[in-house]
């Protein structure tokens, strides 16, 4: 087995012009990052590659400019203001297909960091809460240096790493990073919660996308029957489901009896739930989100959210305008996936309006906005006003649909551009 060793030993295995991963999610390995910003000056032009970064992220703060250039192929908030300057940049891109970057060397990692459990008396540590892209940066990294939190889920499925595998090996018990999406959610949310649930039959497989809205719609569940589970990431709204027998996974089509996803994020309550539990399996993100293997599961519901929809159906959920927020990730893969489900409906749930009151429903995207979902991929939309199918529908039925379930408020400056585009309404 590995020596354990510092923080400070670990990280000087990296060096100048590297390309490293670092875990993302609860998983981000401050330790080693924190330590990295402290050799930043034995180093330059060091490009760190990730998905989802939590915490504090020292590396990607304006000081450290002349040693590391952030890469982020999901932006979250520790890293979203150097990604938007001059320090960093975005890469879109299928969640799916990020290990596909790694594999075929056209991303190339030199290091990995992850965060693992303890070695069992087999010496396999797991990738813990993300199996997700790490599996794939684990697998093609040619230094591997992992953080050690024996507070870190031992989870089954596609992340187990033998601890001989592991270049550099730091022991570091500190609590997991958290966020408690249900605490979050708005009255309006839960609005939208239930009319999305309204939508879900009894034996669907679901697929919940980031955010308060997902978890709402979740706790709209507890009167529905033998529903499954096969998504990107799972947060606590899970956990009652499963207790409850609501959520067993007898139906799905494919991975039956097991709920299926690639990284977990949420509370101390979700971690100690998914601990040991072989009723989850973390699985290699090129796997869950293909969707070739998204559509084997029978009535597939896939629930994302966004950003923006134009009165076409084009759906930005990415970006603000030029400004980058967070990225393509899955939505894409689950929406197609869904699609091609026996029975499937690939749903976009938003609010009409942001908190600030700014519509979300609009006549164009900003300037600059990324489409991430097309106006060709489009199906159901839900309100906190109702819910809509675009599919099959022309661009002035669209826009009509639409209107109908945006914020009261501004029907007309909608019904107005429509006339200007569309010459009727």
């Amino acid at each position: 087995m590995s020596q354990y060793v510092s923080a400070e030993e670990a990280v000087s295995l990296i060096k100048s012009g590297d390309r490293i991963f670092s875990h993302g999610s609860a998983c981000t390995p401050n330790l080693l990052i924190d330590e990295l910003a402290k050799q930043a000056s034995r180093l330059q032009n060091v490009e760190f590659v990730s998905i989802t970064q939590q915490g504090n992220v020292e590396v990607a703060k304006p000081q450290y400019k002349d040693s590391f250039y952030i890469n982020s192929l999901f932006v979250s908030t520790p890293v979203r203001e150097a990604v938007n300057s001059e320090r960093g940049d975005f890469l879109p891109v299928f969640l799916s297909e990020i290990p596909l970057l790694f594999k075929s060397e056209i991303l190339p990692l030199d290091v990995a960091m992850v965060t693992v459990s303890p070695p069992d008396q087999h010496g396999y540590c797991t990738l813990g809460t993300s199996v997700d892209v790490a599996r794939s940066a684990v697998d093609h990294a040619k230094i591997i240096i992992a953080q050690v939190n024996p507070r870190m889920p031992r989870t089954h499925g596609d992340g187990m790493i033998h601890v001989s595998k592991i270049d550099k090996v730091v022991w570091h018990e500190e609590d997991l990073l958290t966020i408690d999406y249900s605490a979050k959610v708005t009255d309006c949310e839960m609005i939208i919660g239930k009319n999305v649930a309204e939508l879900i039959d009894d034996r669907s497989t679901l697929q919940m996308g980031i955010g308060t809205i997902p978890d709402a719609v979740l706790q709209c569940l507890h009167n529905h029957k033998d529903l499954g589970v096969h998504t990107e990431m799972i947060s606590d709204g899970i956990v009652d489901l499963v207790a409850k027998d609501i959520v067993n996974n007898k139906f799905k089509g494919t991975h039956s009896n097991r709920t299926i996803t690639s990284f977990a994020f949420g509370t101390r309550k979700l971690y100690d739930y998914i601990d040991d539990n072989p009723a989850f399996s973390f699985m290699d993100v090129e796997h869950v989100n293909y969707p070739i293997n998204i559509m084997k599961n029978k009535k597939m519901v896939a629930i994302n959210s966004a950003i923006e929809i134009d009165l076409t159906g084009q759906v930005c959920a990415d970006s603000i305008g030029t400004f980058q927020f967070s990225g393509i990730g899955g939505q894409m893969d689950f929406m197609r996936g869904a699609a091609l489900s026996e029975g499937g409906k690939p749903i976009i749930a938003i609010s009409s309006r942001t908190k600030k009151g700014v519509p979300r429903i609009v006549p164009f995207l900003k300037p600059g906005a990324g489409v991430v979902t097309t106006r060709g991929h489009i199906h159901w939309v839900v309100t906190e006003f109702g819910a809509t199918n675009l599919y099959g529908k022309s661009l002035k039925q669209r826009a009509k649909a639409l209107i109908a379930i945006s914020h009261p408020d501004d029907r007309e400056m909608l019904e107005k551009a429509t006339f200007e585009r569309f010459k009727c309404l």
